[in-house]
């Protein structure tokens, strides 16, 4: 669906995006991770042909976005951060209208409207306002809008940012059933449980850069461990905990306010750490995620 070869975007001196190799397979749910200015929206950009390339190759649905734009884009569903609905018109009408943009036959839209307003979950509030609905409600009707006509590839950035967790839950299950359609989907997230939920596949962007690629738990396994030690000694205390933990075989990473330790048993971690006589202000014991692999390549958080 989607291969890019030394694909790089830059704003004056600022390099966006440095050169980066990419394949997004049909019918897969491929995610960009990293934190704000990492370069993932910047990809998404010019994978929606909103944005072109500086250099490199890119193609998009088989075409090259420097020529097909149109084409390719007619294939494509956009579901911004910002939901952009209008306000001033009830959810079928925001379908309605949004379809015309495609220059499909009216009948043809309003046949999809009814579809999408019971995938989305939305056909008893068909004459209802947007302002009425609840943010679960604007997000799924911003996906079902970006489904109007039909696209193979769906972009979606921070789908469910906002969002409780009920309402998050009920996004996933319609996305999931989008991929079992058919349907590519590519999304950026800082929700790591969102990311290995959904994600076949995903990169960690850094800098501009791919730090790592593969299945959620594949990087997981390969960067990190199975398992994480979360402990606050006393500064006193660090070099003990660190020296324990090295000898047991546990990778550590010292942050702001705790050290993390990883291996493939937490509880033996911890063992290792009690064993030294040192009393801990706080233990925690977790499985390792997606944000380890970002701290253990990058240095920083997810968030930051």
């Amino acid at each position: 669906m989607v291969r890019a070869r030394r694909l790089r975007k830059q704003f004056g001196d600022f390099v966006a995006v440095g050169g980066i190799d990419l394949e997004i397979r049909r019918g897969e749910v491929f995610g960009f991770l990293g934190p704000n200015g990492a370069g993932k929206t910047s990809t998404m950009r010019m994978i929606a042909c909103m944005s072109p390339a500086t250099s490199g190759e890119l193609e998009v649905r088989g075409r090259d976005p420097a020529t097909d734009g149109p084409a390719i884009r007619a294939g494509i569903g956009l579901v911004p951060q910002e939901d952009a609905l209008d306000a001033e018109l009830s959810v079928l009408d925001n379908l309605l209208v949004y379809g015309r943009y495609f220059d499909l036959p009216r009948r043809v839209i309003r046949e999809r409207a009814g579809q999408l307003l019971e995938f989305a979950q939305l056909a008893d509030r068909a004459g209802a306002k947007v302002d009425a609905l609840s943010g679960g409600m604007r997000r799924r009707l911003t996906i079902a809008r970006a489904l109007v006509a039909a696209p193979e590839l769906v972009i979606l950035d921070e789908p469910t940012t906002g969002l409780d967790p009920q309402a998050r839950h009920l996004v996933w299950e319609r996305l999931y059933r989008l991929k079992r359609e058919g349907v590519t989907l590519i999304l950026t997230t800082h929700y790591m449980d969102e990311a290995e939920q959904l994600c076949d596949r995903l990169v960690v962007m850094d800098r501009g850069r791919i730090v790592a690629e593969g299945p959620p738990r594949a990087l997981v396994a390969e960067h990190v461990a199975r398992e994480v030690l979360e402990v606050r000694v006393l500064p006193a205390d660090e070099a003990a905990v660190v020296a324990a933990l090295d000898r047991h075989g546990a990778g550590c990473d010292r942050l702001a306010d705790r050290l993390c330790a990883y291996g493939d048993d937490g509880d033996a971690l911890l063992a290792a750490v009690l064993a030294t006589g040192v009393h801990p202000e706080g233990v925690l014991v977790r499985r390792a995620s997606l944000e380890d692999v970002f701290l253990r390549l990058t240095g920083r958080r997810l968030v930051d």
